[in-house]
């Protein structure tokens, strides 16, 4: 399919003429610039529309011509708030995965800071000053500490993205449903136990409004001998890369435009990528004054020849599913969301928000085109998923990955600066149809490296999710006609008070046997009388099976926290219930966020085996925000023994 072709399909799936007249002036724009002579940078970083195939295809532009000196700035700039990810995200290679369990400690301060990622001036909301956050390494049953410091002018919270949490569901840092938020000026500590069978790659963001969008994330990883003994072997080098869409304004000014009234479901279309939290962002197809294009970086990784890398991808975005490749070289995945797999290849692999897949790297390419051994690493932004186009979007987002002689771990990790200037012409692989659709990877063409028995679903419940246009012309998302909003008194507090018998006996109109008894949905009020939590009570140790019918023109990577969830089975229309049971896999993968295609469907298994109220929801930031997101309560029985802090009680009342 070619660029045309693709436009035409993507402007099918939603018109976007309100906005017509603003892209036809944008468009005059960029030709008086070329006319003006600030062409150059632009015929080599073209945005998605105009060069999305050369984008993919990899000409190579080094980029150092399209430095204009009305966007540079006029003094040095301090970069300080830039983490160098070339050391910091380079995973430890003498670590003791088989070390005895041990209390590991963190501290991590929100604030804000004024950054440029892409070369674009805004202002993040960051971890410790720097941007991205910093890298959390623990073993499978370490005790983890995490001291929040909230610096930062909005409330704040901390999610551990895929954690089991069994016994901690109170640490789930999940605003309205887990807990109330860090307010401004407060602190908090998360401080919970990693489960003995749990390991692999996960990461920890801000579950508060789309706070994470701005910054308030990092990656998180867990060593185990388990995972050692399956696929240690296999690699030299350990390392993470975060890949996501970025936009170049602050999230909640975006959440608004997009809820507003008589403004059916149009997303915001990221505006830049990143990798690693860098990339090279061409100012000359914005008239603000505050992009600075001799600050535009990418990111560089300096690889050792001959060796095998791990490379931890993590989707840390808001919206877009993106294609991952490195040109060249041949991808083995290894891992999906924490489980290990058996080995398998790829060109590209597409990773929606939030999850995470393994990739095993060779360094021994010899491409006649890469005449410095430098190749292109790529995260493609699929545009088919966005509801409306950007002109000023480039969606072949790309770092740099360079052979080098050095043999040594110390001189492997040296940071040796991320620059914009990247010679190199390697060709992407010609995979045309990776873009063509909003498709997930094919989880029934993975299998999990141990072969372990999947037991009888003895409950199925279904979800439809939608959008639904209501009062006021409002567009807001629903999961079976309700739709979410944090509450006031957090759902897990609000049925912690009500199971908990010391408690219980002060809370005004108790609902505990309403909680404890009642199978499946539970009745609409029964959290302090919020209307906006729609809730599924599991009998304990229940079996479910979970359809998911997506009734929206658009993907959704559904995430099922303090679970991994077996993928049985999923598909596009309508599902045909004849056709339950009659699975393509005997041995489904199990993970925790899976993305269900435009009117699509999917059944996932989970065992109901962790006490607690667990959001499941879209992560798309602006879907979660219009409402898609529901909670499975499991072992209610066991809800009221849960031993929260008295801190964790206390935000209720900060």
């Amino acid at each position: 399919m070619d660029n045309e072709d693709q436009e035409k399909r993507t402007a099918q799936r939603k018109p976007f003429w309100r906005n017509q007249w603003f892209y036809m002036g944008f468009g005059f724009l960029i030709i008086a610039a070329v006319v003006l002579g600030m062409g150059i940078g632009l015929r080599n970083y073209q945005n998605s529309d105009a060069s999305s195939a050369s984008s993919s295809s990899g000409s190579g532009s080094s980029g150092s011509s399209t430095t204009s000196s009305a966007s540079s700035p006029t003094a040095t700039l301090s970069d300080d708030w830039r983490l160098d990810t070339s050391t910091a995200y380079a995973v430890s290679t003498d670590w003791d995965s088989s070390e005895e369990p041990k209390t590991r400690e963190f501290n991590l301060t929100i604030s804000e800071v004024v950054g440029w990622p892409d070369g674009y001036n805004r202002t993040l909301t960051v971890i410790n000053g720097q941007f991205p956050g910093p890298l959390i390494e623990v073993n499978a049953g370490d005790r983890l500490i995490v001291n929040v410091k909230n610096e930062g002018e909005n409330a704040t919270t901390m999610h551990f993205h895929g954690l089991f949490q069994n016994g901690t569901n109170f640490m789930d840092g999940v605003h309205g449903i887990t807990q109330c938020p860090i307010p401004a000026g407060s602190s908090f500590t998360y401080n919970f136990t990693i489960a003995d069978d749990q390991y692999g790659t996960y990461w920890y963001h801000s579950h508060y409004g789309t706070q994470y969008a701005d910054g308030v994330y990092g990656p998180l990883v867990i060593h185990s001998p388990l995972e050692d003994d399956m696929i240690g072997d296999l690699y030299d080098y350990d390392q993470v890369v975060l890949i996501q869409d970025w936009y170049h304004g602050i999230a909640s000014g975006y959440l608004e435009a997009y809820l507003a009234s008589n403004n059916e479901n149009t997303e915001p279309t990221p505006d830049s990528g990143l990798i690693n939290g860098a990339n090279y962002f061409n100012c000359s197809l914005t008239p603000d004054d505050t992009c600075y294009q001799s600050e535009a970086k990418r990111e560089v990784f300096n690889f050792e020849r001959d060796v095998t890398y791990r490379l931890r991808v993590i989707n840390v975005g808001s919206f877009a599913e993106i294609d991952f490749s490195v040109d060249s070289h041949e991808l083995t995945l290894v891992e999906a969301d924490g489980t290990t797999i058996s080995p398998s290849a790829y060109h590209k692999v597409r990773i929606s928000v939030a999850q995470r897949y393994s990739l095993l790297m060779t360094t021994n390419v010899t491409d006649t085109k890469s005449t410095n051994e430098t190749f292109w690493m790529r995260a493609e932004l699929n545009r088919f998923c966005f509801s409306e186009s950007n002109p000023i979007l480039d969606v072949g987002v790309r770092a740099a990955v360079k052979y080098t002689d050095e043999s040594d771990s110390e001189a492997r990790v040296r940071f040796q600066g991320k620059s914009a200037v990247i010679s190199t012409a390697t060709d992407s692989w010609d995979d045309r149809d990776a873009n063509i659709r909003c498709l997930d990877l094919d989880n029934s063409l993975i299998e999990p490296y141990e072969t372990l028995e999947v037991p009888n679903a003895t409950h199925f419940y279904r979800v439809d999710s939608s959008f639904q246009i209501g009062a006021y012309q409002l567009d807001l998302a629903y999961i079976n006609g309700t739709s979410w909003k944090p509450a006031s008194v957090p759902t897990l507090y609000s049925a912690w008070e009500q199971l908990n018998p010391s408690t219980s006996s002060s809370v005004t109109d108790s609902n505990s046997s309403t909680l404890l008894t009642t199978e499946g949905a539970l009745p609409l009020g029964v959290y302090a009388g919020n209307k906006q939590q729609y809730v599924v009570n599991v009998p304990d140790y229940a079996v479910v099976d979970l359809l998911i019918n997506n009734l929206d023109d658009g993907a959704h990577p559904f995430h099922l926290h303090g679970y991994k969830f077996w993928v049985m089975e999923a598909g596009r229309g309508n599902f045909k219930y004849t056709n339950y049971g009659n699975w393509s896999s005997d041995t489904p993968v199990k993970r925790d966020t899976l993305s269900v295609q435009a009117y699509g469907w999917a059944i996932v298994r989970f065992v109901a085996d962790n006490p607690g109220l667990w959001a499941f929801h879209c992560h798309i930031s602006w879907h979660l925000e219009a409402g898609l997101m529901m909670q499975f309560q499991t072992m209610a029985s066991q809800i009221g023994s849960l031993d929260p802090p008295q801190a964790w009680q206390d935000l209720c009342s900060a």
